[in-house]
């Protein structure tokens, strides 16, 4: 399953569920709104933050790929140089 379709899936379901707690709740139009407000904002603030925690895990990923492509690129070019160093003609 892909971390997309995970985070809107939890935040749907999270927003069913608190929706439907908080209009079974005996409580007044006006209270029941701000519940419904605060609810909203709070699954939005950890939504965002999931989010920003999966961006910084996966930059340090790409980060370190990155790291490792650049050492195996250097690492190729290296053997290859010595490589034709063996070909070359020797200067005599």
């Amino acid at each position: 399953m892909s971390v997309g379709k995970f985070l809107v899936g939890f935040t749907v379901g999270a927003a069913l569920g608190a929706i439907t707690g908080i209009l079974l709740a005996p409580k007044s139009g006006e209270e029941t709104r701000e519940a419904i407000s605060d609810t909203a904002k709070d699954i939005l603030n950890k939504t965002d933050a999931k989010v920003k925690d999966i961006q910084d895990k996966a930059e340090a990923v790409v980060s370190e790929l990155q790291k490792k492509g650049d050492e195996i690129v250097g690492n190729i070019q290296n053997f290859i140089n010595e490589k034709k160093d063996m070909f070359k003609p020797s200067e005599n």
